[in-house]
């Protein structure tokens, strides 16, 4: 979990600096960061660690205002389901 976190985090960085930037294009960079944070919001948290960290950073995310995707609530409901 803290491995996509980081991810996530870097590539909003560099979506944060693509758009600050004069004729910067962001396209490339929007997509890798809603990639990174679908890979969060995917992820099927198991330990108790993971789970306060994927918790505690959505909660960032969505202060932000920026889990706003329904792909993003889809994938978090997906992760909570049992495989059997």
């Amino acid at each position: 979990m803290r491995e996509l976190i980081e991810a996530h985090r870097i590539a909003y960085a560099a979506f944060g600096k693509a758009l600050h930037e004069l004729g910067g294009d962001s396209g490339g960079a929007s997509r890798e960061e809603e990639r990174a944070l679908l890979a969060i919001c995917g992820h099927a948290a198991v330990e108790e660690g993971d789970r306060l960290a994927k918790a505690r950073y959505l909660l960032e995310i969505e202060a932000r205002g920026e889990l706003d995707l329904p792909e993003h609530m889809q994938a978090v409901l997906r992760s909570t389901m049992w495989k059997g």
